[in-house]
């Protein structure tokens, strides 16, 4: 099963180098089901794994002057904010039990991944439908932007997806940024978030560093073909796709966690 997680990992690079997001949410899905990692430690690894791919894939877009600081920083500080508060005091607040009725019962892991799922559903809905949005740029729609950089920040601490799913639409709709900015504003936020996520709670488990190393160069290769690619290859028409794809692993989690 791990050289069809390798595989996998290279497929999460592609993504975030050719779509700027997507590839991070099936990271822990890939962590447990293919390495057979805890899903609670699999979130750590997640963000670490997450966070160098696109920091990575962030520097060719940097060259080429694809990259909205000032956009990181609204986008990222509540971001950052949202992911430390969530890392260091939330999530060590689940119990081992989350909810237990008669002879059903769900565990921490189960309750991440089911989140996890439910949020792959998003993500794919989100890569499925033709974007018809025309919002004017305003201050407004950057607060906008800056509550939701918060809302992603909650989720990448809680589960460890980057979630370009969600900071991509934000700035392309709400702060009209053309999409290959978009793109790297995106992965330098994401590579931000996931990092400070990964360190902020390094001390509380531990870590095995062979395979979380062998795993990031994997996708790192795969987020550098992805940069590649993306100079030949139309992200936006891949989008739907790969949708598609998500789709059918959050169905998966779910039947597999609660019904099988």
């Amino acid at each position: 099963m791990e050289i069809i997680g390798y595989a996998a990992a290279v497929l999460i690079g592609v993504s975030l180098g050719l779509i700027g997001g997507g590839g991070s949410i099936l990271t822990v899905p890939v962590l447990v089901y293919l390495f057979g990692i805890d899903a609670f430690q699999a979130t750590e690894y997640s963000l670490f794994v997450v966070g160098i791919s696109s920091l990575v894939g962030s520097v060719s877009y940097f060259k080429k002057r694809l990259v909205n600081f000032k956009i990181a920083l609204v986008f990222g500080v509540p971001s950052v904010i949202s992911i430390f508060l969530t890392r260091i005091y939330l999530l060590p607040l689940l119990p081992e039990e989350v909810l237990r009725i008669q002879h059903f019962t769900i565990t921490r892991n189960v309750f991440l991944l089911l989140i996890f799922a439910v949020l792959m559903i998003l993500a794919s809905y989100k890569m499925i439908r033709k974007n018809t949005s025309d919002h004017e740029t305003d201050r407004n729609n950057a607060l906008l932007a800056a509550g939701q950089g918060s809302i992603v920040g909650i989720l990448t601490g809680l589960v460890g997806a980057g979630g370009g799913f969600m900071i991509i639409p934000a700035l392309v709709n709400l702060l009209k940024i053309p999409m290959k900015i978009a793109i790297g504003t995106s992965l330098v936020i994401i590579s931000l978030n996931s990092l400070i996520g990964f360190f902020s709670s390094l001390n509380h488990m531990e870590i095995d560093w062979k395979l979380l190393i062998s795993i990031t160069v994997i996708a790192v290769a795969g987020i550098i073909i992805g940069s590649q690619l993306s100079k030949k290859i139309d992200g936006k028409k891949l989008k739907p796709a790969f949708g598609w794809f998500i789709l059918v692993i959050g169905i998966y989690i779910i039947t597999k966690e609660i019904f099988l």
